[in-house]
């Protein structure tokens, strides 16, 4: 089989050889920067997310950063006002127990004195009674004065009690108390006046047979012996079981 060979003018064919080799360049060409541009533009977008995230991250933990050094700056203070609060515990505890110790202490003492003022039983002469303590105290103290020789003030005091306690259970031996100062004092017709009244106000006194007895040493002393030894019989003819009878038996058999 015989092909067909076609023959074209030289000039004419060369030329649109050429075109079409031309066109065909210049559309490879084209595609070609078509492509790469985008390329571009991409890598540029991707560029751009990138940094937009690392700005965004790098915001982020700037603001975390932040946040982290507040917090921080606030969990140092609240130790310090916890810090504060505990010493401000720890001193009113303390205060505290002070003020229960304080509180203790004037409790204890206040009834310490409260019991001090309170009645009591005591043995007065044989007999059982209750006396105040500032009764009691009063009582002692003058005869403290007259254990020590201090006669004039053991008058002067137990006069005082007397004064202030007319109806207590120690107003007897007070009163006998006065007349024996008297007697020590050689004031022998206070001392019977004294004891003489003491058996008139108490006659069922303890102290009788002895205020007899200290009337009998006054009047033997006085050298009145008639009177000494009346009051020595009147002594025993009333209290003939005291230890003052006895006494007084001794001093009639001497008592001429």
């Amino acid at each position: 089989m015989t092909v067909a060979t076609f023959h074209y003018p030289h000039s004419w064919a060369s030329k649109f050889v050429g075109a079409l080799f031309c066109f065909g360049l210049l559309g490879s060409a084209h595609a070609g920067v078509f492509d790469d541009d985008e390329a571009r533009k991409a890598i540029l977008d991707l560029r751009n997310k990138v940094d937009t995230n690392q700005n965004e991250l790098a915001s982020r933990l700037e603001t975390a950063s932040r946040g982290q050094l507040q917090l921080a700056n606030q969990l140092e203070s609240l130790k310090q006002d916890l810090a504060v609060l505990r010493g401000q515990i720890e001193n009113l505890t303390n205060q505290l127990a002070n003020q229960q110790r304080i509180q203790k202490d004037y409790y204890t003492d206040l009834d310490t004195r409260l019991r001090k003022l309170e009645p009591q039983q005591v043995t007065v002469d044989g007999q059982t009674a209750t006396v105040d303590q500032t009764e009691n105290r009063a009582y002692e103290g003058a005869l403290a004065f007259f254990k020590n020789s201090d006669f004039k003030t053991a008058i002067a005091s137990f006069n005082s009690f007397l004064s202030q306690y007319p109806d207590s259970a120690y107003a007897p031996a007070a009163q006998y108390w006065i007349g024996t100062s008297y007697y020590a004092l050689r004031d022998y017709k206070s001392a019977i006046a004294t004891q003489q009244q003491l058996i008139k106000k108490w006659p069922d006194s303890s102290r009788v047979p002895d205020a007899w007895l200290n009337i009998a040493s006054s009047q033997t002393d006085m050298a009145d012996k008639k009177a000494a030894r009346k009051s020595l019989e009147t002594l025993i003819a009333q209290y003939p079981n005291s230890s003052a009878a006895v006494t007084a038996r001794d001093r009639l058999t001497k008592l001429k």
